[in-house]
């Protein structure tokens, strides 16, 4: 479950109103009015909006750069999401070296590494801004979901908060002004907490765990000792409860929290002028910053719910809608307005089963012309889009059944119209995943690669033709032990029984013959609308290091296969996406080959709910379960998430007052009778994503029918593990699980 974060609402003085249709902070030397002042504390009355959040408000912060290398350094570490400066001699990238991803800096072409924010909080956005002076970036303190901007020079100096410094509060990125002026960030409105439960904290019990995840949880929640705790065997205490609204446990929780406001502001990281209001949408699911016209008087922004995201273009002067179109889920870097903004370029599916590269021609006043498709691939996604810095040359990122091919497009070639473009430029990769794209100083790119014997690393790309890897880049080398290299996955191809076609990536364990029967995890990812690739996954390694297969499939709802087959678990559709878990499952035993009477099934996420539901759907299918971070009662999960999650999930799943009936019936709780085999559950003790309380029931439900049921929660961690000592906890753990009962 992907998160959008939110913010806290204050009596700020810094909320100001935009007065009339004024461009807001246009490119130097643009004529026309400066923008107007905002007055009143309160956003102005537009469209689709309401009362804005508190304007984010700068706090200073000490200097927190460390040294040239991290002073405890991972074995094997990986770094991804590059960002370079102007001339792309310089990059910042997240690294992981020092055991959390954390912020670093090094010119491209040498190994003088440098720590810029030593904070233990992980790192997950970076952007360098164009005119090279900061360096913005989001972090997520004590490693939950909500999350913060900061933006920091590039020797270290200036560290501040831009936006999310109340610990209530959450923001992330957007795009830079084309002159490196202002940032924009988006902010949300926090949850509604019901009376009398604020300062209070959150409630440890039965089905009403995570009901209420806006409430404070105690002033010592993190003072304890060591990084998890493991909920063991005890019995189940079936005594009667009452939630905290008042009704008994097992009764219907709140349909859903009131909240999910979120507000996109530009912000400027001298300090030197407010904080200018954007847009603002109440109610909503998701809302980023993807690009500003070059004259400051339009904004590209992405909206919607997951499934029915959106590419709205909007006057940043009044907010007006000039634009819309539909655009795939996935990357949030949708598009980009041409230099002259008479072309917008966008990475859309509108009417169409997969993404491509659109054209529409804008008037004056960004109004559409004409649409027309620029660049698109049979049976394939345009999955990444990225321009280089004169906005010229475009990079385009084709997903090819799991694998990226990479070329590159000039959108405004000698002799063709403004919106059109030239031949395409294949830029082989060293690599099978491409996950980040950037642009690098004239003619070059900085692209983030992955693989299935690689960990993830920082390739540079010189005028297109030649790829190089940068001296500070991942260590893998020693990422596993001498004599076990990675498993390079094979993939298998199946049909539902309802004839969908399927498919996923088989690992191997070493060692065992080719028609030797072996015990079998069925991995689940996440989403659903992720896809599963053939990259080097350290928990892969770890099974199949204790001798167990690995199968990973795509079931309906992943992306990758085209917009029907997103589409195919809608409501209830979800049924068959239960089904098509036993359909891998019985392929994996046919053409693993795997032992039928050694299979397991686990996941993070929607993988998570989906093992959940997998055994209590099918009961005699597996011997065991692990569940990371996955809801087990639709209804808790849409009462306890984020309400901009609530919002974007309801697509999926149904509507928490509308389908009731239906999101029961989907819940895995609802038929925990059915549960016959132990499950392990994960969860991070700040997930507000997927609730802690979530695994907490299910596993609680589990003992008090005598089934063998556990809980490992991880510390500092929220709904994804992103520090090292917790990771290889998990790693352990769950193949400690696996080993014990598919090979004990």
């Amino acid at each position: 479950m992907a998160a959008e974060p939110r913010n806290q609402v204050t009596d700020h003085p810094a909320v100001r109103e935009v007065d009339g249709p004024q461009p807001v902070l246009p490119a130097p030397g643009t004529p026309g009015p400066a923008p107007a002042p905002l007055r009143d504390g309160r956003a102005q009355d537009r469209p689709g909006t309401s009362e804005a959040a508190a304007a984010p408000a700068s706090v200073a912060l000490p200097e927190a750069a460390g040294p040239a290398d991290a002073v405890t350094r991972l074995r094997a570490h990986g770094c991804w999401y590059p960002s370079a400066d102007a001339d792309g001699t310089h990059a910042a990238f997240i690294c992981d070296r020092g055991g959390v991803p954390q912020l670093w800096a090094a010119p491209v072409g040498s190994d003088e590494v440098r720590l810029l924010d030593s904070s233990p909080d992980p790192v997950k956005e970076v952007s360098w801004s164009p005119d090279g002076r900061w360096i913005a970036y989001t972090t997520a303190p004590g490693g939950g979901e909500h999350t913060r901007v900061l933006c920091v020079r590039p020797d270290g100096t200036g560290r501040r908060i831009l936006a999310g410094a109340d610990p209530a509060s959450s923001a992330y990125l957007g795009c830079w002004a084309h002159d490196g002026s202002a940032v924009a960030v988006t902010v949300a409105d926090p949850a509604v907490v019901p009376p009398g439960l604020a300062g209070q904290p959150v409630p440890d019990h039965g089905p009403a765990d995570g009901l209420y995840a806006g409430a404070r949880p105690r002033g010592d929640w993190a003072d304890r000792d060591g990084h998890a705790t493991l909920l063991g065997p005890a019995a189940y205490d079936p005594t009667p409860r009452t939630a905290p609204d008042g009704t008994p446990d097992g009764t219907a929780a709140p349909a859903a929290r009131p909240g999910g406001g979120l507000s996109v502001y530009l912000i400027d990281p001298d300090g030197l002028a407010s904080p200018v209001l954007l847009t603002r949408e109440a109610h909503a699911a998701s809302l980023r910053a993807c690009d500003l016209s070059r004259d400051g008087r339009f904004v590209l922004l992405r909206r919607g719910p997951r499934g029915r995201r959106e590419a709205v273009v909007r006057r940043t002067g009044d907010s007006a809608t000039t634009f819309a179109l539909p655009v795939a889920d996935g990357d949030p870097w949708i598009g980009r307005f041409s230099p002259d903004g008479r072309t917008l370029w966008l990475r859309s599916d509108a009417e169409r089963e997969h993404a491509a590269l659109l054209a529409v021609a804008l008037d004056g006043e960004a109004r559409p012309q004409r649409t027309s498709v620029a660049a698109e691939r049979d049976a394939s996604d345009l999955e990444l889009l990225a321009f280089a810095h004169d906005g010229r040359t475009a990079a385009l990122a084709w997903n090819v059944q799991g694998v990226s091919e990479l070329e590159l497009v000039e959108t405004f070639p000698t002799g063709h119209a403004p919106d059109g473009n030239g031949p395409a430029r294949p830029l082989p990769l060293p690599h099978e995943v491409v996950t980040r794209v950037t642009a690098a100083g004239a003619g070059r790119l900085l692209l983030a690669l992955s693989g299935s014997q690689r960990r993830p690393g920082v390739w540079w790309a010189r005028e297109g033709v030649s790829t190089l890897r940068t001296p500070w880049s991942a260590r893998d080398e020693d990422a596993v032990p001498p004599g076990r290299p990675p498993v390079r996955p094979v993939p298998l191809r199946l049909t539902a029984r309802d004839g969908l076609p399927l498919s996923g990536w088989y690992y191997r364990a070493p060692g065992r013959a080719a028609d030797e029967p072996a015990p079998c995890v069925i991995h689940l990812h996440g989403g659903p609308e992720e896809q599963e690739r053939p990259v080097f996954h350290p928990l892969y390694h770890e099974l199949l290091g204790r001798g167990l297969d690995v199968f990973a499939p795509d079931v309906r709802g992943s992306l990758g296969h085209g917009r029907s087959f997103v589409d195919a678990d809608l409501g209830a559709g979800r049924f068959a996406a239960f089904d098509d878990v036993a359909d891998c499952a019985a392929h994996a035993v046919t053409a693993g080959p795997a032992d039928p009477t050694r299979l397991a099934v686990m996941g993070p996420s929607y993988g998570g709910y989906l093992t959940f539901a997998s055994l209590v759907w099918h009961p005699d299918l597996f011997r065991t379960g692990i569940a990371v971070c996955g809801m087990s009662d639709l209804l808790t999960f849409f009462a306890g998430t984020e309400p901009w999650i609530a919002e974007s999930a309801a697509h999926k799943y149904g509507h928490p007052e509308r389908d009731r009936e239906l999101l029961r019936a989907l819940s895995p709780m609802s038929r925990i009778e059915a549960l016959r085999v132990p499950v392990l559950a994960v969860h991070g003790e700040h997930d507000t994503n997927v609730p802690p309380g979530e695994s907490r029931q299910f596993v609680r439900a589990a003992r008090e029918r005598g089934i063998h049921a556990e809980l490992l929660t991880l510390r500092d961690e929220g709904h994804d593990f992103l520090r090292a000592d917790n990771r290889r906890l998990f790693r352990r753990a769950a193949a400690d699980w696996m080993e014990r009962h598919l090979l004990g």
